[in-house]
């Protein structure tokens, strides 16, 4: 608790203001019939890497170049910067600045509904086939056990939106990016939903369901998640970089890895436990899941 409250005293206003406004997107979109059985718990995944192989922006920005939204130069500097902030999280104002203004150019003065179409073809033909057999138990699980389940990601809330409908999840949270008529102006509303901005998602988006987050789930790859991690009841660790894998052990977090067994290895673990085929990764999430809501 005390850690939550030093992250909450250091919160910035954009990062309140992206919260919110991914929450109120989130709600405006969401469509949930019938009601769900279990109305005060949910599941939140993260998606890069947790619900799908690779980064959501990277296949999102393959479509939009082969579109020719953006020069290969472009492309090249904007890839550039979102490895780097992938790596480094919020920690590097500048090339935050930088990597921020260079994805808003790329959208600014193009129509929503343009973008909106785009991301249902680019996930037809990029991202159908990353997503991992295993979370894609996970989210079943939760559904079918009467719970919502939300996508959270820093990818814009338009591609957010297709990923998680097309996984059959309740809704998403994503980057909101401001419009005017339908047009995009090239400015966010707050900041993008990395890191804290995606505990201020959950937190809104909570307050605004009636959830009680002692009962809910969280899944994530991604030391920068910890904030949404450490909010609910039941944190849970996928595919885990290796400062979130170390912060996992000390508090007693569930891991679960669905990398193939040569990746596995790298990160340290016995190749066996590394499961990419669907019906290991089916098994895998059905284990995890047990274990924690039978205590």
């Amino acid at each position: 608790m005390a850690r939550l409250r030093k992250l909450s005293e250091v919160t910035r206003p954009s990062t309140l203001l992206a919260g919110a406004a991914s929450a109120e997107a989130a709600t405006e979109a969401e469509v949930l019939e019938p009601a769900p059985e279990d109305p005060t718990a949910a599941a939140f995944f993260d998606c890069d890497n947790t619900v799908m192989q690779g980064a959501a922006i990277f296949h999102l920005g393959r479509g939009l170049y082969k579109r020719k939204f953006f020069s290969s130069r472009e492309l090249l500097r904007f890839a550039w910067q979102q490895a780097y902030f992938r790596l480094n999280g919020a920690e590097n104002a500048g090339h935050m600045a930088d990597a921020k203004e260079s994805a808003l150019g790329i959208v600014q003065g193009h129509k929503v509904a343009d973008l909106e179409a785009i991301c249902e073809d680019v996930f037809d033909e990029y991202m159908a086939e990353k997503i991992w057999p295993g979370t894609r138990a996970l989210v079943r699980m939760h559904l079918e056990s009467g719970q919502r389940v939300w996508l959270v990601t820093a990818a814009p809330q338009e591609a957010a939106r297709v990923i998680a409908a097309r996984l059959g999840m309740t809704g998403a949270l994503g980057t909101v990016a401001e419009q005017l008529n339908g047009v995009y102006t090239g400015r966010l509303v707050g900041e993008p939903l990395h890191g804290p901005a995606k505990a201020e998602a959950v937190k809104a988006l909570a307050a605004r369901e009636g959830l009680d987050l002692s009962r809910c789930a969280a899944y994530s790859d991604s030391a920068n998640d910890i904030p949404m991690l450490s909010l609910v009841g039941h944190p849970y660790v996928i595919n885990p970089d290796s400062e979130l894998r170390r912060h996992a052990r000390r508090e007693g977090w569930r891991v679960r890895d669905f990398r193939t067994g040569r990746k596995a290895a790298r990160v340290g673990i016995p190749a066996g436990a590394g499961l990419g085929a669907a019906a290991g990764g089916t098994a895998a999430a059905m284990a995890i899941y047990r274990r924690r809501y039978r205590r």
